[in-house]
């Protein structure tokens, strides 16, 4: 599910009957839930939109859905090789890596 950035994971509970989902692209919690496929897409915008409104009415900024920055530690043998290929093909290490990430979520769809 996937609601202004947010996306949303769902399982449902057998015992219960109930579908239950949180936001797992943000630090910050948000969870719905509902008994229908209808109920639990109403549950999941209301429960977004609360947490913007909450967010707001604090004066904070809310926790946005990925900023395309991450920190990845490599041993230092892999950096050299990353650097040396990058460089190789004339390309900033970054540039290298945001490309081989690519591909490689390309072929797995």
């Amino acid at each position: 599910m996937n609601y202004k950035g947010y996306i949303g994971r769902v399982t449902f509970d057998e015992e219960a009957k109930i579908f239950h989902g949180e936001v797992i692209n943000t630090k910050d919690v948000i969870t719905f839930q509902g008994e229908s496929v209808q109920e639990l897409e109403q549950a999941f915008h209301d429960s977004v939109d609360d947490y913007l409104d909450f967010c707001m009415e604090r004066n904070e900024a809310p926790d946005k859905p990925f900023s395309g920055k991450f920190v990845v530690r490599v041993p230092a043998q892999l950096h050299r090789k990353l650097y040396l290929k990058a460089a190789s093909r004339n390309m900033s290490l970054n540039k290298y890596i945001v490309k081989s990430l690519s591909e490689t979520v390309a072929e797995r769809k």
